[in-house]
């Protein structure tokens, strides 16, 4: 297992890359790695009853206004004083880096990232930089993992499924990529293009952070960055998949992609789905 940074002993999940620790309910990861055609077990089929996932819409946000939310929301569920949530939103553009990550990856200087309002973020999670923005849904799962009989990499495989059917809902094509965690088009033909990341913390057996898709996102502002640390790589979004590159970023856009993805995330994770206003 790769060291938590600050001793605490709990994972990190990078948003497209490394390792993914397996967790146990009371105690610290043993898994040391993510790899291609795991199964998708849980810990005890028999004591995992079904249990209600409460997903919010919150529109446009501040990412800092929804890193602490989040927060709060790992410390209640911790102590079980809520139910497991989903916060589904869009930020304004923001590059967010992990706890150890480099910032050569910011390709952008200083003085160009504050003349387009950019602020740059650094977290928690593992990983490298990435990019938020308009008309890319994020979606932060709170969930007590050991509550649902759930391991760390079948709920990363839970994600993933969920961002290819958002994706499928929208008549675009995509997978998972083996060693890249996240969603792709084509993933393993000749131009792999990276639609949508996933990255995770696990705290107290509570999970936060979770997945962006490109939705109707501007693709210029990845120019800004090597996403997730990988120079070369190439973004794509729903929108372009589609063959319409010119539309525009829309929260509205947003707001319907992160309904399918909550239904397709609860099933996955056989939650019974609750919207809250």
């Amino acid at each position: 297992m790769r060291p938590h940074p600050d001793g605490a002993g709990d994972p990190l999940l990078p948003w497209d890359h490394g390792v993914v620790p397996q967790p146990t309910p009371d105690g610290p990861c043993r898994d040391p790695c993510y790899r291609a055609g795991m199964e998708a077990s849980i810990l005890d089929p028999s004591s995992a009853a079904p249990a209600t996932l409460r997903a919010r819409w919150l529109g446009r946000i501040a990412y800092a206004e929804a890193h602490a939310l989040q927060k709060r929301l790992v410390d209640e569920r911790a102590a079980g004083t809520i139910d497991d949530q989903l916060l589904l939103l869009e930020h304004p553009a923001v590059l967010t880096l992990g706890r150890l990550s480099d910032p050569s990856h910011i390709l952008a200087t200083e003085a160009e990232l504050a003349t387009r309002g950019i602020q740059v973020e650094r977290v928690e999670r593992g990983g490298e930089v990435t990019y938020h923005g308009p008309g890319q849904l994020v979606a932060y799962p709170i969930v007590r993992l050991h509550e649902r009989g759930l391991l760390l990499r079948p709920f990363v495989r839970a994600l993933e499924q969920a961002l290819v059917e958002t994706c499928a809902a929208h008549g675009v094509s995509a997978a998972r990529r083996d060693g890249h965690p996240g969603c792709w088009c084509d993933p393993d033909g000749a131009a792999p293009r990276k639609i949508g990341a996933l990255g995770l913390r696990i705290e107290r057996g509570v999970s936060y952070h979770g997945i962006a898709l490109n939705v109707t996102a501007d693709l210029r502002d990845f120019q800004l960055i090597d996403p997730c640390g990988m120079p070369g790589v190439t973004s794509t979004s729903i929108a372009v998949e589609r063959g319409e590159p010119g539309t525009s970023p829309s929260t509205a856009s947003v707001e319907r992609a992160a309904w399918i993805f909550a239904a397709a995330f609860a099933a996955a994770i056989d939650a019974p789905l609750v919207r809250e206003t």
